[in-house]
């Protein structure tokens, strides 16, 4: 019960790595929000570990002041903010991927960080303390050809993560970041174009461990950097990649 009577938000927590994350936040006994663009889906999940669930679009600054302002109506304070929300393009030239993809990449992979931190680190400072987890990706580090804008966009979330930390840490507030190489999610198949065994093969062949991140490996990984065990960690883009980045 390492997060016993939290109250942590997790956003795109109605699947994938999000939906791991919040059940693990939630079987160490945190008060979880599930935020997600799809309401179905944030519903299911907050009912299956019973949470709160909130409908929220990341990347519009009026929805995220709806999600602060529900979550501190209904529990007085935020302990916990996972910015797991993301989206990409899908594999193409960067000279041939298209506004609209690119502005929705940066919308929602960055954008919604500044977003969320404007309503969310005022209530952690009057707070004096509070622990938010980026989570960015290897290919922050180590990009991938083909996916240029989204790589440069989890490189400006890690170099976000650590201006953050810095800025927050006098405030008792703790920033850091999580760095997973491609999961068996919804993105998937956005990552490799097209899911074929033998694109899913050539893809693994990257990743010395052999398979992919799961949801488990986010939720064990953010739990541990969100609770009071990591209370000397600040500004860490920790890599949950099989050795991908090595």
């Amino acid at each position: 019960m390492r997060l016993q009577d939290k109250i942590a938000i997790v956003t795109g927590a109605g699947s994938g790595f999000g939906a791991g994350i919040a059940r693990k936040f939630a079987a160490e006994g945190a008060q979880v929000v599930v935020a997600d663009i799809n309401a179905d889906a944030a519903q299911q999940v907050a009912q299956e570990i019973g949470g709160m669930a909130m409908t929220c679009n990341v990347a519009d600054g009026d929805s995220v002041a709806e999600l602060a302002q529900g979550v501190t109506d209904a529990f007085g304070r935020i302990d916990i903010l996972v910015n797991n929300a993301g989206v990409t393009h899908l594999p193409a030239f960067m000279e041939e991927v298209s506004e609209a993809d690119f502005d929705r990449v940066m919308a929602v992979n960055c954008k919604s960080v500044y977003l969320l931190a404007r309503q969310i680190v005022p209530l952690m400072k009057q707070a004096g303390s509070g622990s938010i987890v980026n989570i960015a990706s290897t290919a922050g580090v180590s990009p991938r050809p083909r996916l240029n804008w989204y790589n440069a966009s989890k490189g400006w979330l890690i170099t976000a993560t650590k201006a953050m930390a810095v800025e927050l840490a006098p405030f008792g507030i703790r920033v850091n970041a999580l760095n997973p190489v491609a999961g068996d999610t919804p993105l998937l198949k956005s990552f490799m174009g097209e899911d074929t065994p033998e694109i899913r093969a050539r893809f693994l062949s990257t990743i010395p461990i052999g398979r992919f991140s799961t949801p488990e490996d986010m939720g064990n990984a953010a739990c541990f950097l969100a609770s009071d065990e990591a209370s000397m960690i600040t500004g860490v883009a920790m890599e949950v990649d099989g050795g991908r980045c090595i």
